[in-house]
């Protein structure tokens, strides 16, 4: 069998509930690579590495392949704002990065996350006091509105223009998981309509930001005191469409999959429902696991390289394998069993290196508050259908539904 047949079964639908099998094969060799295909790696030590090599680019302008997946193409932007720093080289990607890390976390904001813990806790109570019924739709229901509500109140975006804020996030959601038979013209034409909604929105509020900061994040962003510290417009609006995007859709994967994973191991389910601390290290462990980001394809070497005894061209492209390294048995042993008593669990499910998931933190945080949450209050909660219907994209894996019965809701 051809390395390109591997990865067209890595990257088939058919295939999205359980591709850990073809990881498993994928990583029997340091580098797959055919005639056309991308350079795809799947090693946990090499992945690493490649994170961590300043030769290998994030910037698309860089590669001459095109071996791109649905929905990777544009991404947040839709060719409407400037790239964001996740497709950003050094010194624009270390530039950008530190403007908005200022006041997202340490060490200017250090308490910026942890400070939103009682509100966050006050969203998760209030979307589980809402999950009555005999069986729910866990993402419909509270997977999705979370994050995007947390996103909401870390901009700034005022409560009564949350729902706005939230039609235009599914919008743009839907353009990265591409339906069979969609009519492609029509889904790019509304996802044009909302970006420029919510560009035109959000250049409102960071004018009104300008001359009226608040203690919120685009206030910050929008009001730089420095012209080290400051940002333009379009840079301002390209960042918030990372943080709209990006930090929810993975939250939106960790939790689903976090209950997924629970329900499949009903004894941990228990041991969580009787310890909250538990929450800290199965956190870790689902990042591990099951993570809500499948895989990188969107590097390339800006030099030839040698790697593990092949030649990667200039300008190819490389697709680094966040979940095949997370389960090498070279790293992690038994990596197949679900542990969250496993110890030294240094995994790659938020990246690593200069484009480590910038996000982390908030991601961390929700995640254990939700599941905590979650198994604390649902009465005997069982899954409705194993496995779950997945979402089409390849990268950001995770059930498009999750069905559960439960008995109740524990006040």
């Amino acid at each position: 069998m051809t390395d390109l047949t591997l990865l067209q079964q890595i990257t088939d639908y058919s295939n999205r509930h359980d591709p850990y099998p073809l990881y498993a094969r994928l990583r029997e060799k340091p580098v797959h690579h055919d005639e056309t295909g991308p350079y795809v790696i799947g090693g946990y030590h090499a992945v690493r590495a490649l994170l961590h090599d300043p030769r290998i680019s994030s910037e698309r302008r860089n590669r001459t392949a095109t071996t791109e997946l649905p929905g990777q193409e544009d991404g947040d932007e839709g060719g409407t704002l400037p790239p964001n720093f996740l497709r950003l080289d050094p010194p624009e990607h270390d530039r950008l990065r530190a403007i908005t890390n200022r006041p997202f976390g340490p060490p200017h904001s250090p308490h910026r996350i942890d400070g939103m813990r009682g509100e966050l806790q006050t969203i998760v109570t209030d979307l589980t006091d809402a999950l009555d019924g005999d069986e729910i739709d866990l993402v419909e229901r509270f997977s999705y509105p979370f994050p995007v509500t947390v996103i909401c109140r870390l901009l700034g975006v005022p409560r009564e223009d949350e729902s706005r804020f939230h039609g235009w996030a599914d919008t743009l959601v839907a353009t990265l998981d591409p339906q069979p038979g969609q009519d492609v013209t029509e889904r790019d034409r509304i996802a044009q309509q909302a970006r420029i909604e919510l560009g035109l929105y959000l250049n409102g509020l960071i004018e009104e930001r300008r001359k009226s900061p608040g203690d919120d994040m685009l206030s910050q962003l929008a009001s730089g005191d420095a012209p080290e510290s400051r940002m333009s417009n379009m840079e301002v609006l390209s960042t918030a469409a990372l943080l709209l995007i990006a930090g929810h859709e993975t939250t939106v994967n960790l939790i689903t999959n976090g209950m997924l994973t629970l329900l499949r191991h009903p004894q941990v389910l228990e041991r969580l429902r009787a310890d909250a601390r538990l929450a800290v290290p199965l956190v870790e462990e689902l990042l591990r696991y099951e993570p809500p980001v499948q895989m990188l394809p969107n590097r390339t070497p800006i030099t030839d390289i040698e790697f593990a005894g092949t030649t990667i061209p200039k300008g190819s492209s490389i697709w680094l394998m966040l979940a095949a390294a997370n389960r090498d048995p070279k790293r992690f042993a038994d990596p197949d069993r679900f542990d969250p008593d496993r110890v030294d669990i240094q995994h790659l499910g938020l990246g690593s290196g200069i484009h480590s998931c910038f996000g982390a933190p908030l991601a961390r945080l929700e995640a254990q508050l939700a599941l905590s949450e979650l198994a604390r209050r649902l009465e005997r909660p069982r899954l409705v259908e194993d496995p779950p219907p997945y979402r089409t994209n390849a990268v950001l894996r995770g059930p498009r539904q999750l069905r559960i019965a439960i008995d109740g809701v524990r006040p």
